[in-house]
């Protein structure tokens, strides 16, 4: 049986598109080391070839409730772990349309992060930015809630250290993937 935070309430709010990420579009991210659950340490600056990295504000855990009392009225804080999923189950469709990695992105630690990659059985890495050295050196679009600063869900097609498609708002987070392999089978994508 699914957990609550495997399953997107039908009420979800939509998250608007504040222009708040609009600068990513063609940038050259900044080299910050960020920790990998596989034990890595990556730049997305460095890395070759084209890489996908989606960032989520926390991924829950079983049996705890939401960051506030009101996280599922958040628009887009809800969802981390259905778009985990998403990732995870189109994860060998992105690679063989040439995604060379795939990352997933929050501000919670490695440990934290390494459980979710465990329970979840993501065939790729997450990375930590705890501090937000990353997010603040990019401006993602963050939010507080619950005395917390977290990243807005978003995803990147990056080239080469270079982004070149920016998914934000993403919504339903539970599609995050798909609508990546849509733009990638676009001509010319």
């Amino acid at each position: 049986m699914p957990s609550s935070h495997d399953v997107l309430p039908d009420d979800l709010p939509v998250p608007v598109d504040d222009g708040a990420a609009a600068h990513l579009r063609g940038m050259r991210l900044p080299d910050v080391a960020l920790t990998a659950t596989d034990g890595r340490t990556v730049s997305l600056a460095r890395l070759s070839g084209r890489t996908v990295a989606y960032a989520y504000p926390r991924t829950g855990e079983p049996g705890k409730p939401g960051l506030t009392p009101d996280w599922d009225a958040i628009p887009g804080a809800r969802g981390c772990t259905p778009q985990a999923c998403d990732f995870r189950d189109h994860h060998a469709e992105l690679k063989a349309r040439g995604v060379a990695q795939v990352f997933g992105l929050s501000t919670q630690t490695s440990a934290y992060q390494r459980e979710a990659a465990e329970r979840l059985h993501l065939p790729f890495p997450l990375l930590a930015d705890p501090h937000r050295a990353f997010a603040m050196a990019a401006r993602l679009p963050v939010f507080e809630a619950g005395g917390a600063v977290l990243l807005r869900r978003l995803t990147l097609v990056i080239d080469d250290g270079v982004v070149s498609a920016l998914f934000y708002p993403v919504f339903p987070p539970d599609q995050s993937a798909r609508q990546v392999l849509a733009w990638l089978d676009r001509p010319g994508a």
